[in-house]
């Protein structure tokens, strides 16, 4: 029987973390929930109506358009999942048929009536909405169903501004939530009128009112707009950290794996089993939103650092994914992507489907692809011989178990790229420095001691070679 390989976690300039620090923040995390009735909204954008997400009983409301029943009946159970992240409780959860969704109301106005109801009977506060409405919609179904209306991405950005715990996840979620929020200011009718002046004749304004000024919505927009653009600035001097961190991993030859996957298929519990990082695991969608980077080893020596992403999903908002751009570019950036798939869930293929969709979206689906079935435990066997018979190629583990993790290993290693140049050397013995970096960062295909130093034959990269051409035998 194979003995299964502990990859070493390897103290370098990347950090070691205390091995408990994940379960430390979950700790902190479940002791530190919301409130009800209290809110962060925005306090620099004074007396605009923000839209303050306090779920508590909510009904869910979706509009199947194309697929099967099953794919519809995914589809809302994923955003029950979504709200119960969000520290709701979901009472009902309702799907009409259409062609496409209501252009008033984004359902028909007959379900409209039976939401109402279902409101009513239920005591519910919030309807959530599978998709995302545009501002009149929110206005007209808010109208009708007498509650607050949430729309899919408005609920996603506020899992996300739960969870965000690092000063770039932080202004990341801010610019996303602040995106959304400006197509959506509201201001019309009465709060219009509102001005400090306003040219030209007509009535509202009144003798001494009439003058140069701007309406309560347009300074609104403009705070705004203006905090948009700062935080713009900010990320772009984060993202610029972050691409020379890169750039020096790059420039040391080191391979990059990224892990990349559907929220809560288990990602980060397959980081820990790899490298021991000791980061945040919990069973919730979006548990991680701050990238983690460490280095550890294949079986052969070789160096590689392995990155934990934000988790994706069905319909992720384009805001989300321009906020993230620069933290989603880890994924662009590598050498192999771990792509990890849930196996228990209803529908893998639809995951792996979204997932591919993104990873489009940032220019990731051109780098090579290691798929990872993951909570093999839990999921039937039926479902798993499905699996095996449309991705062949595909390694099937448990994370929380450790079953298959020394095949993905192995796996890595053979999908790692390999250096170009392979060289024979004699290195002194005083040479130590260049014997770690070609362990590092190449491959000591065979060693010999002499009494002229240590014989090597390497394959390494072309920059490497450079500096040991003069070694060569």
């Amino acid at each position: 029987m194979r003995d299964i390989y502990q990859a070493p976690v390897l103290d370098d300039a990347f950090g070691q973390e205390d091995p408990t620090t994940g379960d430390l923040e979950l700790e902190e995390r479940h002791s530190l929930r919301r409130v009800a009735g209290l809110s962060t909204e925005l306090t620099d954008v004074t007396e605009v109506e923000y839209r303050q997400l306090r779920l508590e009983r909510v009904v869910l409301v979706g509009v199947w358009t194309d697929g099967s029943v099953e794919d519809a009946d995914n589809s809302l159970t994923e955003l029950a999942a979504l709200a119960e992240t969000a520290g709701s409780q979901v009472l009902e959860g309702l799907i009409q048929r259409r062609s496409r969704p209501d252009a008033a109301t984004f359902i028909g106005r007959g379900k409209v009536d039976e939401v109402r109801d279902v409101v009513i009977a239920t005591g519910a506060d919030t309807v959530i909405c599978d998709g995302e409405l545009s501002p009149s919609q929110l206005r007209k179904l808010e109208s009708q169903v007498k509650v607050k209306v949430v729309d899919r991405t408005a609920l996603i950005l506020d899992i996300f501004a739960q969870h965000a715990k690092s000063k770039e996840g932080k202004a990341q979620v801010e610019l996303a939530q602040l995106q959304y929020l400006l197509p959506r200011l509201r201001g019309w009718g009465e709060s219009l009128s509102r001005q400090g002046g306003g040219a030209g004749g007509g009535s509202g304004g009144g003798v001494g009112t009439r003058g140069p000024g701007e309406t309560k919505l347009e300074t609104d927009r403009r705070r705004i707009n203006t905090r948009i653009s700062r935080l713009k600035r900010e990320i772009k001097n984060m993202r610029t950290v972050r691409q020379t961190k890169r750039s020096r991993r790059q420039a040391s030859g080191i391979p990059a794996v990224a892990i990349a996957g559907y929220t809560n298929a288990g990602k980060s519990s397959l980081l820990n089993q790899l490298t021991q990082a000791g980061v945040l695991v919990e069973n919730a969608l979006f548990a991680t939103l701050d990238p983690t980077t460490r280095r550890t080893a294949a079986e052969d020596g070789r160096v590689f650092t392995l990155s934990d992403t934000v988790g994706f999903v069905r319909h992720l908002p384009h805001q989300i994914v321009e906020a993230f751009r620069s933290t989603l570019e880890e994924v662009s950036e590598a050498d192999l992507v771990v792509h990890v798939v849930d196996g228990a869930h209803p529908d893998p293929e639809g995951q792996v489907s979204a997932v591919r969709e993104v990873l489009g979206e940032v220019g990731a689906d051109k780098i090579p692809e290691l798929l990872v079935v993951n909570k093999v435990d839990a999921a039937d066997e039926e479902t798993l011989l499905r699996l095996k018979r449309t991705w062949p190629d595909a390694v099937f583990v448990s994370a929380r178990s450790g079953a298959g993790i020394a095949d993905v290993h192995v796996a890595i290693a053979e999908r790692l790229p390999r250096p170009a140049v392979d060289l024979r050397i004699i290195l002194p013995y005083d040479r130590g420095d260049l014997v770690a970096r070609i362990h590092r960062s190449g491959q000591v295909l065979n060693t010999r001691y002499t009494d002229d130093g240590t014989e090597l034959q390497v394959r390494v990269n072309e920059q490497l070679a450079g500096e040991l051409e003069s070694f060569r035998h």
